[in-house]
């Protein structure tokens, strides 16, 4: 007998990831409704959901591919830290559609918190976890936070999510993201804002790789990011969207089709990539990576580029900047 996939349906969400559904897994399903739920459900049932992604996540299990669902209809709020430490823990956002590269309909937000361990709005060390379709924002202020979302784990596996911190803009040492990952697949992400301005001539990046900031012994290998965009309002020329110093990557980073924007109407960073002479590592970029209103992609000791030359035709300029 052959089945269709298609026709799999768990309270009423087809289970197919491709269609907006959820992926079929052996493990249970998790429902998370900030509006409607109440954390003295099981979230079992999308008729019963839990109301917090905090209680969601401490009903999951380690190791059993169970995944939590996020409802679109408002924003998931953290009141402190949420930190994943469980494996093979998996989250999704509905939608009506099959994701998006920005903008998506079930968002993960933090306010201004008065906890100094609230470093993150979430951190992640598990190992094989998976994030799909989520918004990551933080409005944090407080001296200790660093980015919307901290990641020190294990083959952590992004897909259409958009990391993005409007908070502590004149920084050198907050960013949108901070990746202390091993091994992580980034695909169809979005980090940074085009809206908000960075304050004054500050790195400000969207990407910070500074090892260990996360935790102890963390630091970013063999990373892979594809059709990725990366974007600032520059403060001034020192503005950057990936950050990193010389042994902040280990073996590779690649960077395949991803795309590096400046406004327009902000300043033109002097590079987007800005890291030291690598030492320890390679950046990679692939594809047609490009940078747009920036003076260079990079500039740094192994930052190896494998772009083809694009040359000006008749029909198709280039601009040279």
């Amino acid at each position: 007998m052959t089945t269709n996939l298609n026709d799999l349906y768990v309270d009423g969400v087809r289970t197919v990831s491709s269609g907006g559904g959820l992926p079929t897994t052996s493990g249970k399903y998790i429902f998370v409704d900030y509006t409607l739920g109440s954390d003295g459900n099981n979230g079992e049932s999308m008729s019963e959901p839990v109301k917090t992604v905090a209680q969601a996540y401490s009903l999951a299990r380690t190791n059993k591919d169970d995944i939590i669902v996020l409802m679109g209809n408002a924003e998931h709020v953290l009141t402190s830290m949420l930190d994943v430490s469980k494996s093979r823990v998996h989250f999704i956002g509905l939608d009506g559609s099959s994701g998006r590269l920005y903008g998506q309909n079930a968002k993960i937000s933090m306010g201004v918190t008065t906890a100094v361990t609230d470093v993150f709005g979430i951190k992640d060390t598990g190992t094989r976890t998976s994030w799909n379709n989520i918004k990551f924002m933080s409005s944090n202020t407080l001296t200790e936070h660093v980015a919307t979302f901290g990641g020190g784990g294990e083959y952590t596996k992004f897909n259409m999510c958009e990391f993005y911190a409007s908070g502590k803009q004149a920084s050198d040492t907050h960013a949108d993201m901070v990746c202390n990952i091993d091994s992580p697949q980034f695909f169809n992400c979005t980090f940074g804002s085009l809206a908000l301005g960075v304050t004054g001539d500050k790195i400000r990046p969207a990407i910070l790789l500074t090892k260990a900031t996360v935790a102890a012994g963390k630091v970013t290998r063999d990373a892979y990011f594809d059709n990725c965009r990366f974007w600032k309002n520059a403060g001034g020329t020192t503005t950057a969207m990936i950050k990193g110093a010389a042994t902040d990557i280990e073996r590779f980073m690649e960077l395949h089709d991803c795309q590096f924007v400046a406004n327009v109407l902000g300043n033109v960073p002097a590079v987007a990539i800005d890291v030291a002479n690598l030492t320890v590592g390679q950046i990679l970029l692939t594809g047609d990576t490009a940078a747009f209103e920036c003076t260079k992609l990079a500039t740094a000791t192994n930052v190896i580029s494998g772009l083809n030359t694009k040359v000006a035709t008749a029909t198709i300029g280039i601009q040279a900047t």
